[in-house]
């Protein structure tokens, strides 16, 4: 499983928060906005990493035809191992195209984005033995739904050093009462941009600013939408089948709730909306003069479910399912579009 990196020089873990502790509770907090370069020291993200040739090694013995032979070693043709130079630990296997993409050029790109130098980081860390980096920072600009319940933009990203996955860069609004994030995706628009670690990567990387025209247009859209959800009541009942058909696995089940037919769904499956349920109605979160009773509420129970109360294999896992495409994402996903056609027609939606 991949956990957070525990640095034995340091006797820290790979991992910094800013004021409050991560779910993991592992790490150093710290009071004020760190720079990027104090972000990966803190992090303990300050290494590079190379790619080295492969090699394997073959034991002496008696071959096919019946000769001694001596233990010898052979390289592997167009494989090369990735190695963080200060531990020596190999994180990965990787092709001849595989381009690695430094620890201190992702906290480059990110500090590009924003050229007045406003980006605030707020995490950053390391899993496995550093084969996986994640950073997120929160950038200008905020929605307020009713009153006074914020939604600050958060701009994050992660890459791998292991050939398991792309660039990925995104940013994702998180409503500060929960730390609650809210993976909506607003008119078809994508707020996650993957790169592959190829030789034109970092060309590629160039297309990435085009977030930032996204984050601009899309949070009067945000702020106008989730205000829509927060003047919309939802009843109980209401509520209950919303959860119900934003959870369901798989289309079977999903027209198995439309059409009432419960007694043929899982008990794991209703096990899990009782719980998103009992989240929706009890926690303190959920009982603002935004959420309770409403349709912004509803939505929030499914993003918070995940974010708060669901257990994850590890960290590496709960990033992917939050903030990557994950189930959670997709979940959430599908009640952003549930909750979006409630406020518009009044009903839920009975197809998928």
């Amino acid at each position: 499983m991949d956990q957070i990196n525990f640095n034995e020089a340091t006797q820290t873990h790979s991992f910094f928060s800013v004021k409050q502790p991560a779910w993991h509770k592992k790490g150093q907090i710290i009071m004020d906005n760190p720079t990027s370069r104090e972000a990966m020291r803190l992090a303990n993200l300050d290494f590079t990493v190379e790619k080295f040739p492969l090699l394997t090694q073959i034991p002496a013995g008696i071959n096919t035809d019946g000769v001694f032979t001596q233990e010898q070693v052979i390289k592997v043709p167009d494989r090369f191992a990735t190695v963080r130079t200060d531990t020596y630990q190999a994180l990965g296997v990787v092709g001849k195209d595989y381009n690695v993409f430094q620890n201190r050029e992702a906290f480059d790109f990110m500090d590009s984005l924003i050229a007045d130098g406003s980006v605030s980081y707020e995490t950053a860390g390391a899993l496995g033995n550093g084969e996986r980096i994640f950073a997120t920072a929160t950038i200008p600009g905020e929605i307020v739904v009713g009153k006074d319940d914020e939604i600050k933009l958060y701009l994050f990203l992660s890459t791998s050093h292991d050939g398991s996955g792309a660039i990925t860069i995104g940013y994702t609004p998180v409503r500060i009462v929960c730390a609650n994030t809210l993976n909506a995706a607003m008119q078809q628009s994508r707020n996650i941009i993957k790169i592959q670690h190829f030789p034109s990567a970092k060309a590629k990387l160039s297309q990435a600013h085009q977030i930032l025209n996204l984050t601009s247009k899309l949070t009067p859209l945000y702020a106008d939408h989730f205000n829509a959800m927060a003047k919309a009541i939802i009843w109980d009942d209401q509520l209950k089948q919303l959860i119900r058909l934003a959870m369901a696995p798989s289309k079977e089940t999903y027209q198995a709730v439309s059409q009432g037919m419960l007694d043929v769904c899982s008990t794991n499956f209703l096990n899990t909306c009782d719980e998103v349920f009992e989240y929706a109605m009890s926690d303190p979160t959920q009982q603002t003069n935004t959420t309770r009773g409403t349709v912004f509420g509803a939505y929030n129970a499914i993003t918070g479910y995940y974010q708060n109360v669901r257990k994850f294999r590890d960290e590496d896992a709960k990033i992917k399912n939050i903030l990557m495409g994950g189930t959670a994402q997709l979940r959430s996903q599908t009640a952003f579009d549930l909750c979006t056609h409630f406020i518009k027609t009044g009903h839920l939606n009975a197809s998928n």
